[in-house]
């Protein structure tokens, strides 16, 4: 298994104390002792006084929250960059605010390169409809601009840039003045994304990398693959994540592989596992996600991308391989269609086999008690993204408006996957979904549907241990001696220990719990302040003026 982490500077111990630890092994801790990149210790502050001698520098936590650096378990790392940089439409409220967007941004960038930009939702806009290429056209004064719909799905383009990608009006996804989809999406994409530079590229990715570090993670899961970037974007990030402090970088390629040839290639390229998008349908949004029956709002059931066949092979050549397969599965029919190609590689295989390579499935969004069960069985981990639902769920929501009411309130059961023993794995999709692991957790202990909550203890594990899980790894993501030293200094208020009830939180301060406590992620409630992150005893983030 290949990881990047940056390269490490001669380890000093430090011993921290006068905090909370969130550690498992004390309820109660209030110092730490970190040696050699690892956890050393963690206990009172009493029993810290023994250590304080031996130690190359001593922190005084001034009452702060040290928990495990989170784990950012689906990112698109220069598509975040970039969005970082670039174009952001996410905050348009209106069609025309959007055009206004895009033509300040072009008129105040004059080097003629292609503009990319991200965000836009036509359905929270008043119009309900995405812009024309002719006001594409306009407002970006001729120039070649990419504009994918927020789930990254499907984008609207100017002339200019389906003039970069020759033969796109023939392929399948064309459409002369809608979103554009499927083959001719991804032959756009990959033609705005090769206008981008190599010092283009390395500043997008630091940007993001030094945002996540910014906000207490401290490891990310590139979700790579030919329909989504090129391999050279890959490389470039795992080399320089490898090279300079920041968030460990775990890879993954989305490949098809038929062969123990195919594995070795995309374990030279740097990934864990061919995983992550690879694609068995699209998105909910964009109309694409595979459903066994029609959209509400259109008449037709999406796009399928991979049969339970092509599924099936895939796995049997990652498990023979010692490799892990993943999917990006949304829509029924596709989550179908993986558990039934899973199924058929343990038959032949064996489940043993299966379960022990932890495979995963990206976003599966709708599932049902029978393939939730699968699931379980088959020891496949759900990736997932709660602000999904914190964006699109809800009565008067996305969701809502393509599936009715009734589909839309089944999305996203997290509490049922945690009764089935479904592993779960949280993360953003970023750019999807802004980078937020607070706001995360929130979102899927205050989900739109309340049989879906989960403890806010639940959700946080999910996305600190979870995502260290869901790449093999079982010692990462806990505060315990001999586990890696990857945590997060935070300034937060009072501490609780909530449950989805809120009955439970109101009584479960009593410290007699025995459970760690967490902050307070009521909706309306201030999130907490990352002020330090540490990535294997290093320093990857310090908070200005702190």
């Amino acid at each position: 298994m290949t990881e990047s982490t940056a390269p490490q500077s001669e380890h000093r111990t430090v011993l921290l104390r006068g905090g909370d630890v969130h550690s498992p092994a004390d309820p109660f801790a209030t110092a730490m002792v970190v040696e050699r990149g690892h956890v050393a210790w963690v206990g009172s502050e009493g029993a810290a006084d023994a250590f304080a001698s031996g130690v190359d520098e001593v922190i005084d936590l001034e009452g702060s929250l040290v928990t495990p650096a989170f784990t950012d378990s689906h990112v698109h790392t220069t598509s975040t960059g970039l969005a970082l940089t670039g174009l952001d439409l996410s905050g348009a409220r209106t069609l025309p605010e959007a055009l206004g967007l895009v033509r300040a941004f072009a008129n105040d960038r004059a080097d003629g390169g292609v503009i990319l930009g991200h965000g836009w939702d036509a359905a929270r806009w008043p119009e309900q409809r995405p812009p024309s290429r002719r006001e594409l056209d306009e407002a970006a004064g001729g120039r070649a601009l990419y504009l994918p719909r927020v789930d990254v799905h499907s984008a609207v383009v100017t002339t200019a840039l389906l003039d970069l990608a020759p033969g796109v009006t023939g392929m399948a996804g064309y459409h002369p003045d809608a979103p554009l989809t499927g083959d001719a999406h991804h032959a756009v994409r990959a033609a705005a994304h090769g206008a981008v530079t190599p010092a283009q590229r390395a500043r997008a990715q630091r940007a993001a990398l030094a945002h996540a570090a910014s906000l207490g993670i401290g490891t990310v899961h590139e979700c790579a693959g030919p329909e989504i970037s090129d391999e050279e974007d890959f490389t470039a990030l795992l080399e320089l994540a490898s090279e300079q402090p920041g968030p460990r970088v775990f890879g993954y390629w989305a490949e098809r592989i038929e062969d123990a040839k195919g594995a070795r290639r995309i374990r030279e390229l740097g990934a864990v596992g061919a995983a992550g998008d690879l694609f068995v349908d699209g998105s909910l949004g964009s109309h694409t996600a595979l459903l066994h029956e029609p959209y509400t709002d259109a008449p037709h059931t999406g796009d399928g991308r991979l049969d339970a066949a092509a599924i099936a092979a895939h796995v049997t050549a990652c498990t023979e391989a010692g490799l892990q397969a993943g999917f990006h599965a949304i829509g029924d029919a596709a989550v179908s269609a993986v558990v039934a190609g899973v199924r058929a590689a343990a038959g032949a295989l064996g489940t043993a086999r299966v379960r022990a390579a932890r495979h995963r499935v990206e976003h599966a969004e709708m599932l049902t008690p029978e393939t939730i069960a699968a699931f379980a069985e088959l020891g496949l981990t759900a990736s997932v993204q709660p602000a999904f639902d914190a964006a699109w769920g809800g009565p008067d929501g996305m969701y809502a408006r393509r599936l009715g009411a009734e589909r839309a309130a089944t999305l996203n059961p997290y509490a049922a996957l945690l009764r089935a023993g479904v592993p779960l794995a949280f993360g953003s999709d970023s750019p999807v979904t802004p980078l937020d692991p607070w706001g995360t957790v929130r979102a899927a202990a205050h989900h739109r549907t309340p049989g879906h909550r989960v403890s806010v203890r639940a959700g946080f594990a999910a996305h600190t241990r979870g995502g260290w899980r869901a790449v093999g790894r079982d010692d990462g993501g806990v505060l315990v001696p001999g586990a890696p030293a990857d945590y997060a200094v935070w300034r937060t208020g009072d501490l609780l220990v909530q449950a989805p009830d809120d009955r439970v939180a109101r009584w479960s301060t009593d410290p007699r719990s025995g459970t760690p406590g967490l902050p307070d992620l009521t909706p309306g409630a201030d999130l907490p302040v990352c002020l330090r992150t540490v990535v294997f005893g290093q320093n990857v983030y310090v908070r200005p003026n702190e």
